[in-house]
């Protein structure tokens, strides 16, 4: 099928240039499924996904400590911090197919404390890339841990994943749950226990 050439520009990880291979790619995908789909439908489609997945992989062009560094403050706190039921969205890097939940954070201070919007906006930079939950996961504890050296940090994921309901096992109401705990919320029942009481 013949399309119109679209103009890209340079995007948050991909280049104008990456844009148009991308694009490319997607029209030989759709082109291989004539005469099956909607022409007039799909004829932007590779340019929409191009785009797309600029934004949906934009995770890769931050990093932690620039993300946190000027909302790390020296406060005089030592009970618990809990932020939890933070929305996120990803993709699953064997399938490409999304998968999508909530994170609970909590720390322990020990001589900072992280502005409140910032730890939602960690979620957004790990989950925004190519994932499996169990990794992220990981990735979430360990930044915090490694930017403020708190006494202890937990992250507990709870995840929905499309390539075990649209496909292969087609189980829709599976949820996948996963944690990283680290410090006193390892080593410290009662810690780890009052994080868990936190989040339910």
């Amino acid at each position: 099928m013949s399309r119109e050439k679209k103009h890209f520009d340079d995007g948050v990880i991909f280049d104008s240039n990456a844009k148009t291979k991308i694009s490319n790619v997607i029209g030989y995908f759709l082109d291989e499924l004539d005469p099956y789909v909607d022409k007039i439908g799909t004829e932007d489609t590779p340019f929409r996904v191009a785009k797309m997945y600029d934004e949906l992989l934009s995770g890769y062009a931050t990093n932690p400590e620039k993300l946190l560094n000027n909302a790390l403050f020296d406060v005089k706190y030592d009970e618990m911090v809990v932020v939890k039921n933070i929305d996120f969205y990803s993709l699953c890097e064997h399938h490409l197919i999304p998968f999508y939940g909530s994170v609970s954070v909590g720390y322990l201070p020990k001589d900072k404390v992280i502005g409140l919007s910032k730890i939602p906006r960690l979620v957004d930079m790990f989950s925004k890339r190519l994932q499996v939950q169990e990794r992220m996961t990981q990735e979430i504890a360990h930044a915090i841990n490694d930017l403020i050296s708190p006494k202890g940090v937990g992250v507990v994921v709870q995840g929905k994943h499309l390539c075990a309901s649209m496909r292969g096992v087609k189980k829709p109401n599976v949820m996948m749950s996963t944690s990283a705990l680290l410090g006193v919320f390892k080593e410290d029942h009662s810690s780890r226990e009052e994080f868990l009481d936190h989040i339910k």
